[in-house]
């Protein structure tokens, strides 16, 4: 056993005898002995990005942790299994990181869980691209794309197709790739469904609107197995808590393409665990990594990378 095995195994089993009201406690005691200039931090991000749910301890309002305890609780076989799953030492020491600082509010290891070596998602020591049809779900404004193009090159692909929801940020994401060929875009949502959805556009916080049955906007959601008929080789999504739904839609693609799969599982208490879980029943086979570009203080930015074989 290595040190961060060791580490992993005395946190779950310490997890493991505790019951959920007590996890909870812990948690609470553990985040009022904060400074308040984290607390405020902490609170400010939870208000603004409405995926955790509402902390508030002036008020009485520990929603956010309680969720987190549940989560550490009832899902702890299945974080047990993830790290069982993971294949590399960087992988497993960010999911101790993240486990650690739900329970402690541990800052170090998550910290110096952070990649500072490459751009989001292109991994070099993991992902290799040549010829790729390389699918872009929450493309925004097309930082991911560019990212991938001045990573790999314009001769790494055959095609690109960037969704995007939002109407202003969907115009700038064009802009910004208007001198490259083979790009498609596409103003739709990923999901399990064809339906119509809604968006409330604002400038503020653009990149996290999420779908919703109601809202200013009207967006066409589409099953990806249907909507792309070319052969995926990589999908990367980031779409605010949508992304089971559009695992759900590309079932095919991912069962029958293998495609190199680059996912947020940040977005709410259950993705780190289930989208990998999901991913497993529909194909199994893929080897499973974490990677953390996010802050130090709360894991955001996490991305599962998934390459079958």
């Amino acid at each position: 056993m290595n040190y961060i095995d060791k580490e992993f195994t005395k946190l779950t089993n310490t997890l493991d005898k505790l019951t959920l009201d007590e996890i909870f406690y812990n948690i609470k005691n553990n985040y009022l002995n904060l400074g308040e200039d984290v607390k405020k931090s902490l609170e400010d991000y939870f208000r603004r990005f409405n995926y955790w749910g509402p902390l508030d301890y002036k008020n009485n309002d520990y929603t956010e942790i309680y969720e987190k305890a549940k989560s550490l609780k009832e899902h702890l076989d299945d974080y047990k299994w993830l790290y069982s799953r993971l294949e590399d030492y960087r992988s497993k020491k960010l999911l101790f990181a993240i486990l650690n600082n739900f329970y402690r509010y541990d800052f170090k290891n998550l910290e110096a869980s952070r990649e500072t070596n490459y751009k989001d998602y292109f991994d070099l020591d993991l992902i290799e691209c040549k010829e790729e049809v390389f699918v872009d779900l929450g493309a925004y404004i097309g930082d991911t794309t560019l990212d991938y193009i001045n990573t790999y090159g314009t001769d790494s692909y055959k095609k690109i197709y960037c969704y995007e929801i939002t109407p202003h940020i969907f115009s700038i994401l064009k802009n910004n790739l208007v001198n490259f060929s083979n790009i498609e875009f596409k103003r739709n949502a990923a999901s399990d469904k064809n339906e119509v959805m809604y968006i409330n556009d604002s400038d503020m916080d653009a990149s996290a609107n999420r779908v919703s049955s109601n809202g200013e906007i009207e967006v066409q959601a589409v099953i990806l197995d249907e909507d792309i008929s070319d052969k995926i080789t990589m999908l990367k999504m980031d779409i605010e808590g949508y992304e089971q739904k559009a695992i759900l839609g590309a079932k095919k693609h991912i069962e029958n393409d293998k495609p190199k799969l680059l996912i947020s599982v940040y977005h709410n208490n259950e993705d780190l665990w289930k989208i990998p879980r999901m991913i497993e029943e529909i194909c199994p086979g893929y080897k499973f990594y974490l990677r953390n570009n996010g802050g130090g203080v709360f894991p955001t930015e996490i991305t599962l990378i998934g390459i079958y074989g």
